[in-house]
């Protein structure tokens, strides 16, 4: 089964940096395309960036400028290069994988079970 698992959350003061990385597994890497989405607590989970097979990428409009995503199909990762973090930023981050890019940007079929990220005021 498919299996993504997040890592590189942390705390981090407003104005900082984070990485996170996603390594994927029990899926064809290279075929899917990978985002993040986002939970912060009391609201809904919402879109954040994706890439596509080909390494194009998509944005939230309010990340643009500020979050990078790439994938490195060598190792079966996906990262989101966090900056100039924000507390408004501060919720659990998901990875998520679909093979189609439809689902992947609305509804994708995989989730990472999630990791903290927090930026203090």
């Amino acid at each position: 089964q498919v299996r993504l698992v997040e890592s590189g959350g942390g705390l981090v003061q407003a104005g900082g940096s984070l990485r996170l990385s996603c390594l994927a597994s029990g899926l064809v890497f290279g075929d899917n395309a990978m985002g993040w989405y986002r939970q912060a607590p009391g609201k809904g989970r919402e879109f954040v960036a994706a890439i596509n097979t080909e390494g194009a990428p998509k944005y939230a409009d309010s990340v643009k400028g500020r979050f990078a995503i790439s994938r490195d199909n060598a190792v079966n990762t996906v990262y989101l290069q966090m900056n100039s973090l924000k507390p408004e930023d501060t919720a659990v981050y998901y990875c998520a994988a679909d093979l189609y890019w439809g689902l992947l940007t609305t509804e994708p079929r995989s989730w990472g079970r999630g990791i903290q990220v927090t930026a203090s005021a």
